[in-house]
């Protein structure tokens, strides 16, 4: 009668695959759930506020320059041209307000038509940024 000998198996190592996928789908999670704020990418020069109110979800930012430039998503654009940007960024991000960082002397009747553009595309909450 042959006896088996029984040979000494190697110690057991985790696996860990199942692991770095999990990682990886987090990581691409976080990736996409991301808010990205977009800047006006110009800096203007803003009127000082006394009852200024900071507000938390501040993604998309349109400005106006002294000169009547108006700027988005780090582009210049023409005033006519405010509503459709606006709604390209809206699909990609949507928010419940839209701030405007107009110059100091920037022109009213520029600011006007900016806001009116606004609110054309759909977004009813348009807030004036100020210095503090």
């Amino acid at each position: 009668m042959g006896r088996k000998v029984r040979e000494e198996e190697e110690d057991a190592a985790i696996d860990m695959t199942p692991m770095l996928d999990i990682v990886f789908i987090m990581l691409i999670f976080f990736i996409v759930t991301t808010v990205f704020v977009k800047q006006a990418g110009v800096d203007v020069f803003k009127p000082e506020g006394q009852t200024a109110t900071k507000f938390k979800n501040a993604n998309i930012f349109i400005a106006v320059t002294e000169d009547g430039d108006v700027w988005i998503d780090r582009r210049e654009i023409s005033v006519e041209s405010v509503r459709a940007n606006l709604e390209k960024l809206l699909l990609e991000q949507p928010t419940d307000a839209v701030f405007i960082q107009a110059d100091e002397k920037a022109k009213h009747g520029v600011v006007i038509q900016v806001m009116d553009q606004v609110k054309a595309a759909g977004v009813d909450a348009v807030a004036i940024a100020v210095r503090e």
